[in-house]
């Protein structure tokens, strides 16, 4: 062997015990402290000295969840209204501030909490406690404002909605398949709803929700753990607890068979397909191996579906599955677009015989291979900016009540088997528990179809 090859050898040798190790390299987990004001705030600090920004991020336990009837949209409604000023802010000077010393901010809500951030120079915590503080204690809830951020919300509702391609789509898809009020309607609400509420209303709905008991507010970044939390104390120590909002039972009843239906979309110019089944809450023991299910069935280019439907048989235009994570009843969706002369029939037979697939055998070591490099991959993203770290914790705080969710979720996710897999499959994708929705171009919209002839689940 000449020297070349040696060296060769010996640089591959190498390689491969590099990888090795570092394949075996535990992901260091997040250290954070965990502390409660006596007005019951939660605070979760997390020093992070790499670089001179931190993040602030407060998750409120409110989400379209909370909602009643014929008062929907309200959850989203106070993101909007949470930057129309306070007693000491004005209104839009929440932006202002945060954008002139050189940070960024936003807020978001879904189904079960709404969450405002903000990232910042470190030189500027005072600045972010602040506007925080101010707003939790005495926003600006006037009929001006209301009408100005409801008129926002419903264009908003309209944009993203009701004049989209799939929109109303998606939104009828909730209403088939959850029963419980909880789940059964959209975040952004309806129009007749977001017009009937009044000043009191809403006056009422953030003296309930917005109050410190029902909050978690997470730091991360180059901080002192002691001196924030001072300052923390010192502008939110005053902000009065108010009495703690009724919990909504999230019971969602077992399903009894399959439920299908057809959309007439005028908007959208391919037919898309949608299947979904119920699964359990984020807290489950079984939800890390649906995940891992979602991922080798329809996760990215090397999934199950997206070989055979998008490049196999070329049926659809794009495909993918997923977990969807909440605090009640959850679903596992598929979503595909079929191509243009395509059969949606086509597309439903085609993942009703890759299901059944699951149920019969197990998933292979490769592909579990790939579930477990994401998994890891997926908690080194989360580490690797101080927003995605403080949402993490403030979400993980206030939906469930463990922060620690952040350094706990990898290791359930590298720990799933294919057995258990194949338990999953076989517990939850099963027919009685699918639903089907058809969203076709208005000019080929027809009537219900029958079930596409797929292979018999048990």
């Amino acid at each position: 062997m000449n020297q070349l090859a040696r060296c060769l050898v010996a640089l591959l040798l190498a390689g491969l015990c590099s990888h090795r190790a570092s394949a075996q390299t535990k992901i260091p987990p997040i250290k954070f402290s965990d502390t409660r004001l006596s007005n019951g705030l939660r605070v979760i600090i997390a020093e992070d000295h790499y670089a001179p920004v931190f993040a602030i991020a407060v998750s409120y336990g409110v989400g379209s969840k909370d909602e009643r009837e014929g008062r929907t949209g309200f959850a989203h409604l106070f993101e909007h209204m949470m930057f129309k000023g306070s007693e000491n802010v004005g209104a839009g000077e929440h932006f202002f501030l945060i954008f002139n010393y050189g940070g960024n901010m936003n807020g978001t809500t879904n189904t079960d909490r709404t969450l405002y951030y903000e990232v910042l120079p470190k030189n500027q915590l005072d600045l972010g406690l602040f506007l925080e503080a101010d707003r939790m204690r005495s926003l600006a809830v006037t009929k001006e404002n209301l009408d100005n951020q409801r008129q926002a919300v419903q264009e908003e509702r309209r944009l993203r909605l009701d004049d989209q391609p799939y929109g109303k789509a998606q939104e009828r898809f909730d209403e088939l398949a959850f029963d419980n009020f909880a789940y059964h309607h959209s975040v952004i609400g309806s129009l007749a709803d977001l017009d009937a509420a009044s000043v009191g209303d809403v006056q009422d709905f953030f003296r309930t929700y917005y109050a410190p008991n029902n909050a978690v507010i997470a730091l991360v970044g180059d901080l002192d753990t002691k001196s924030t939390l001072a300052k923390i104390e010192k502008n939110f120590g005053s902000i009065p607890r108010q009495e703690a909002p009724k919990r909504v039972d999230l019971t969602e009843p077992e399903m009894k068979g399959e439920r299908r239906e057809t959309v007439d979309d005028k908007l959208a110019r391919l037919a898309q397909l949608s299947i979904a089944y119920k699964i359990p809450p984020a807290t489950s023991a079984d939800v890390p191996a649906l995940s891992a299910l979602g991922q080798i069935l329809g996760g990215g280019e090397s999934s199950r579906l997206y070989q055979k439907l998008v490049k196999e048989k070329e049926l659809c235009s794009s495909i993918g599955s997923g977990a969807g994570a909440r605090m009640g009843a959850g679903l596992f969706r598929i979503t595909c677009t079929v191509r243009p002369g395509k059969k949606i029939e086509d597309a439903e037979s085609l993942i009703s015989e890759e299901i059944a697939k699951l149920h019969s055998a197990p998933v292979s070591e490769r592909e579990l291979k790939r579930v477990k490099t994401t998994a890891r991959r997926n908690a080194v993203g989360v580490r690797e900016s101080v927003l995605s770290r403080a949402t993490s914790l403030a979400d993980n705080a206030a939906n469930y009540n463990d922060p620690n969710r952040i350094n706990t979720s990898t290791d359930k996710m590298t720990a799933v088997t294919a057995a258990d897999v194949e338990r999953v499959t076989k517990a939850y994708l099963r027919n009685d528990n699918r639903i089907v929705m058809y969203t076709l171009p208005a000019a080929a919209a027809g009537p219900v179809p029958p079930a596409a002839a797929k292979p018999k689940v048990q």
